[in-house]
Formats: structure tokens, C-alpha cells, sequence
């Protein structure tokens, strides 16, 4: 597996759903992307979902380990040594919220918090390398909403050794757009979250899936019940959404 370790760190290398009903968000996920959901049936695992697409692994659907956790999509940060990097997050400015953990056979996850509140979380591969993604119904892109976007660059840039390219945001929004990028490659967004966002809402990131057409795929997800958040629009590289699904997490559309 070391060309695997190689190939994600610092890079996006997986994302996973924790949910309140993880059959119902199974159901829901397996129908709009047309993952096929498998459910390991070792209770170490706890119920956990691997979803699929042609065999191979492209996101995790599990119940919430606790009960006061939202419902919500996370993103996962490859590294080659969790341990060293749960070690800098304090000296970054963030917060150690889940000390690395060791899934069985699997790899090393661990939770950290940024400075403006978002939480990320990280992977160090073993026999399960990452996901799948770049292709339609897979991960397509993650997007930090910081409530003070300034105080978490700095922090992304001493863990992973991210540095930053800005553009204007679109037409008639205040503010720049940041891109994450390693060795020149744009790995991940930021932005400023929109002052029009509920004072209660924390910083989050944002998961984006790849799909052929992100109207028609608006329109599946509503009539599999759920929310939509922002309607498909275009943006300079190219059209998108956001909903929230039955459960209530959120995630987006993404058409590049």
C-alpha cells in the first residue's frame, strides 16, 4: 500500500456520512448516486457502510457515535503519520478532538477542530488506501465555510503544508475565494462564510459529489426527499447545488 499513502497525503482521501438513521441514509445515497452499500457485519464496526461504485470504495455511511453529534458529511485528510500530526494541531491553533484511532485492519483516523471552528479529521492508510473519486457520483470537491477564513489558512498550511491561491469570488460577492492547493495542484476551497448564514451555524466544510447533471440530479434528490439549500447555478468553473438530505446533511452538486 505505499504508492496509496503516497498518493493521499495532504490530499482529500475520504469522506464519510454520520447519521441518526444510517439505514434510511443508505437507502437515500444508494438510490441517488447508485452506490451499492455494504454493511460490515463485525459489531467493532459498528454498523458501518462502505458504499461502492464497480467495486471500488468511494464513501462511508455509519450511525453517530454519539447523540449529540450532527448528522453531517466529514472529509478526511490523508497523512503518513497520524500521530505527528495530531501533534501540531495545538501549536497550529486548532484543537485535538479525537486523538488518533486505529480501525482494525483498516488504517488511523483522528479529529481535529481549526481555529475558526470547522472540524476536520485525518486517515493514515493501511490496508484501506482511500476513495475513489473523480468520476460522476463521487467525491468531487470539499469547501471550508469559515467564520473567519484568515484564522484557518495559516492552520491548514502548517498541517498539510497547503498553500493558497485567491481569485475574486463571482459577480457581485464581497471577498475572495482560496484554493488549497499541493505542489501546484488545487486540493480544496475556502471561503468566507456568507454573512447571510444564521449567527448558529459554525464553520463547516462542504462536500461536493461529481455528477453528469446537477438539475437533473437536484430534481432526483428532492423527489427522494430531500431539501434544497441553493439552486443550480453556474460558477466560473462550472454549475452547481446544495441540499440537505432527509436526515439533514448537507452536501452539494458539482459539475465541472
Amino acid at each position: 500500500m505505499a504508492e496509496a499513502k503516497t498518493a493521499v497525503a495532504n490530499k482529500p482521501a475520504w469522506v464519510e456520512l454520520s447519521t441518526h438513521d444510517a439505514a434510511a441514509s443508505r437507502d437515500f445515497y444508494a438510490q441517488l448516486f447508485g452506490w451499492s452499500i455494504e454493511v460490515n457485519p463485525d459489531p467493532q464496526y459498528g454498523g458501518y457502510g462502505m458504499a461502492k461504485i464497480s467495486g471500488q470504495d468511494v464513501a462511508g455511511i455509519g450511525p453517530k457515535m454519539s447523540p449529540e453529534t450532527p448528522t453531517a458529511w466529514a472529509v478526511y485528510i490523508g497523512t503518513t503519520d497520524a500521530v505527528e500530526t495530531a501533534k501540531k494541531v495545538e501549536q497550529a491553533g486548532g484543537k485535538v478532538v479525537m486523538q488518533p484511532l486505529e480501525v482494525p485492519n483498516q488504517g488511523t483516523m483522528a479529529v481535529f477542530q481549526d481555529p475558526a471552528g470547522a472540524f476536520i479529521s485525518v486517515w493514515q492508510p493501511a490496508n484501506m488506501g482511500g476513495f475513489h473519486a473523480g468520476k460522476p457520483n463521487t467525491f468531487g470537491w470539499a469547501e471550508l465555510n469559515a467564520r473567519g477564513i484568515d484564522k484557518a489558512t495559516p492552520f491548514y498550511q502548517k498541517l498539510f503544508g497547503w498553500t493558497e491561491k485567491k481569485s475574486p469570488m463571482g459577480e457581485g460577492q464581497p471577498g475572495q475565494y482560496t484554493e488549497f492547493q499541493v505542489a501546484g495542484e488545487s486540493v480544496a476551497g475556502g471561503m468566507e462564510m456568507n454573512s447571510m448564514v444564521p449567527a448558529e451555524v459554525p464553520s463547516y466544510w462542504m462536500l461536493y459529489f461529481n455528477v453528469d447533471d446537477v438539475d437533473a440530479a437536484t430534481k432526483k434528490a428532492i423527489d427522494l426527499g430531500a431539501k434544497q439549500m441553493l439552486e443550480p447555478q453556474d460558477f466560473p468553473g462550472g454549475r452547481f447545488s446544495i441540499l440537505a438530505d432527509p436526515q439533514g446533511a448537507t452536501f452539494g452538486l458539482l459539475k465541472q
